[in-house]
């Protein structure tokens, strides 16, 4: 086997639109930016406004208040940090460090959870369970714990990961069989869900018969669980080889949930009924073994495949999972939307601007930013595009 997969995201910022947040995948978790004013095409190359060093991994970037929050290891020290930069000039503010125990197997290792920004506080969780919140004035410590240690669930090959998800008072990340919650003021545990494998996935809020629930792609499959109390409400199975369900779910109109892995497995639609929800259709075109596909105007565009090195961006019908296009190799890479284009960051670091269109794969501008690996998911907010690689490489480029 030859890889692994995290959870890993991007940024943005507009001179004719107020300024713009850019939490785990988006002001609406979805990928899509709603700014506008962004230049999308360029002769040579677009400017890069400042580069910084973050530190090893494939944590993606996330933007409050004209600042970011990202994390990085340091291998020699075996250290990692939360870094807090200037969003538009890459000047650290702060950084916390802790000790990091985590030791790779299969992959090259580094960070790979999403910082998570809510209030006064910044929430990390780390791959052998530390969860910790953060002042965002300064990065000390509001509290700190090890979940693993509390607990005594079973960590998957890969580590922890994902954006922890706020939801009211609590904290909620993808642990155990279907997940964790602890209070966000205090770190006190207020539900587990047993000692089982974890999947790789973020907590998703969605929407079912008029109430909240959460979906956690764990190991064995698809979880939906009441956020308060952590119950049970229905479970879809959805096997992965070594357990590797990674890309976040996506949420639809018409009631309906979109999950897809790798290695070979292939993607569902899932239609949300009374309980358990129904299979409308399972498709072997789009196998998202990292990050989630995008959804726009009835399609679904995303990396089908494996990292190879072989992985192609595609593009399917959400209605029927039919193969609209195979597009070029693009590796392991990701992908955004902002201002109806595709930006498509590839697993070599190219950024390409795309029209999204079930007739054909439509490239336009396109630029090489930096080198090495990039599975990280880029971040967009207020005209600036946030892309980093897995040396530690964080690059700003700006879109106004």
């Amino acid at each position: 086997m030859k890889a692994i997969f995290t959870p890993i995201t991007v940024l943005l910022l507009a001179t004719s639109a107020p300024a713009e947040d850019w939490p785990w995948r988006g002001p609406n978790h979805n990928g899509i930016s709603a700014e506008t004013g962004l230049e999308l095409s360029w002769d040579g190359e677009p400017k890069t406004l400042w580069r910084a060093k973050i530190g090893e991994g494939y944590s993606s970037v996330v933007i409050h208040d004209h600042r970011l929050y990202t994390m990085g290891l340091d291998a020699k020290s075996k250290t990692e940090s939360v870094r807090c930069l200037d969003a538009k000039t890459g000047a650290e503010i702060w950084a916390h460090s802790y000790k990091s125990t985590f030791k790779p197997k299969y992959y090259d290792g580094g960070t790979s959870g999403t910082p998570t920004v809510d209030g006064e506080s910044v929430y990390v969780f780390a791959q052998t369970g530390e969860l910790m919140s953060l002042r965002i004035s300064d990065g000390k410590p509001n509290w700190e714990k090890n979940l693993e240690d509390e607990l005594g669930f079973e960590i998957g090959v890969w580590g922890l990961t994902g954006a922890p998800l706020v939801y009211g008072n609590l904290l909620i990340v993808n642990a155990g069989d279907h997940g964790v919650a602890v209070d966000k003021k205090t770190g006190k545990v207020a539900w587990s869900s047993g000692k089982g494998q974890n999947g790789y996935a973020t907590p998703v809020v969605f929407n079912q018969g008029g109430k909240e629930l959460v979906a956690i792609f764990a190991a064995e499959g698809l979880h939906a669980v009441e956020p308060k109390s952590g119950k049970q409400v229905w479970f879809h199975k959805w096997k992965t080889k070594y357990e590797v369900n990674a890309a976040d779910p996506i949420v639809l109109p018409g009631n309906r949930i979109f999950i897809s892995s790798g290695y070979g497995t292939g993607s569902a639609m899932l239609k949300l009924t009374g309980g358990a929800p129904e299979e409308l259709w399972t498709s072997k075109h789009m196998r998202n073994q990292l990050n989630p596909s995008l959804y726009i105007d009835g399609y679904l565009y995303g990396v089908d495949g494996d990292t190879s090195g072989k992985a192609t961006l595609n593009c399917i019908d959400a209605k029927t999972g039919e193969l609209k296009w195979k597009g070029p190799k693009i590796g392991s890479g990701s992908l955004i939307s902002a201002m109806g284009k595709l930006i498509v960051f590839t697993e070599k670091c190219e950024l390409i601007i795309a029209d999204p269109s079930p007739d054909a794969f439509k490239p336009g501008s396109r630029a090489q930013i930096l080198g090495d690996k990039c599975w990280t998911t880029p971040s967009l907010a207020n005209g600036l595009l946030y892309v980093r690689n897995h040396k530690g490489d964080l690059a700003c480029i700006s879109l106004k």
